[in-house]
């Protein structure tokens, strides 16, 4: 029985160097659009995890994957069919969720809807099974030249938008009353965040898949928040590990046959660990009060 498994699990299949430097040619595009993605996704992480949206990355993410999946079907640009459906994820979160308890339960129903479409359009689908599977869990190789470029202009939009954004929108983060009585435009800010959010989706879901965005768009963030209390120190940490996981785990990928979203969530992983370690050794564990209020008083 061991031999049997060990022949089922080769080794090979998960990092295999033999012809690293061959194949890491063939995959430079890759990695430019990793570390796009990872600025992309440090830079958004923060206002995921300070605005507690988790959930609508992942319900977002499925509509993404619903668009790529109908313009893999209608044989057109799955970049276009992944940012249609992101956005239109987001405008309906924003329109059917405007009161915080109606949010979850707008995403929780549009979520398995999406799911659902995207199923039905890979069935009908009857090309290539890799351009199925690499919706879902990613693909190391297919970024070309077209693709890259989208994303690049995907990246300077959300990034100038966030750079814009940035001071009013930490402020409605952390304290949205506050900043509404300051004269903070939050009920403008939350729909206009969700939009970029849409936009930060639609770049994952072509690189990590639309099953593990999370891992870009959430977990560089959580970790960063974990060793630091810094509004300035947050972002830097957050988009480092971004960068870590995103370029690290796709440099990991390329001898193996495997995709590639694996070994970008095992390194974000291993990163958010070793983070949990560093604020058990430094900090004692009730902190999260005090900081929310220092830090909401530092940007007001």
């Amino acid at each position: 029985m061991t031999t049997g498994l060990a022949s089922a699990v080769d080794a090979s299949r998960i990092l295999d160097f033999s012809d690293y430097g061959a194949l890491l040619a063939l995959v430079h595009n890759s990695l430019y659009a990793g570390a796009l993605l990872g600025l992309v996704g440090g830079i958004v992480g923060v206002f995921v995890v300070s605005r507690d949206l988790p959930f609508a990355v992942h319900g977002i993410s499925e509509l993404s994957f619903a668009g790529g999946a109908a313009a893999l079907l209608l044989g057109v640009d799955v970049v276009a069919g992944s940012l249609v459906g992101s956005v239109l994820a987001a405008v309906l979160f924003g329109v059917l969720g405007a009161r915080a308890r109606e949010h979850n339960s707008a995403i929780g129903v549009l979520m398995p809807f999406g799911l659902g479409l995207g199923v039905l359009f890979l069935a009908l689908y009857e090309g290539r099974a890799a351009n199925k599977f690499g919706l879902l869990t990613g693909q190391i190789v297919a970024v070309d030249d077209p693709q890259l470029v989208a994303l690049a202009v995907i990246s300077v939009v959300v990034v100038a938008t966030m750079l814009v954004l940035w001071r009013p929108l930490l402020f409605a983060s952390l304290d949205p009353e506050l900043a509404a009585a300051r004269g903070v435009p939050v009920r403008v800010l939350s729909p206009v965040f969700m939009l970029v959010l849409g936009l930060a989706v639609a770049m994952s879901v072509q690189i990590v898949g639309a099953l593990l965005v999370l891992a870009l768009l959430v977990t560089p963030a959580a970790a960063a928040v974990r060793v630091s209390a810094s509004p300035f120190t947050v972002p830097l940490l957050s988009v480092a590990f971004a960068l870590t996981a995103m370029v690290g785990g796709t440099l990991l990928a390329i001898g193996s046959s495997v995709p590639i979203s694996p070994y970008v969530t095992t390194v974000s992983f291993l990163i958010y660990l070793a983070c949990r370690v560093v604020e058990r050794v430094r900090r004692p564990p009730a902190r999260t009060g005090a900081v929310a209020a220092d830090t909401a008083a530092e940007v007001a």
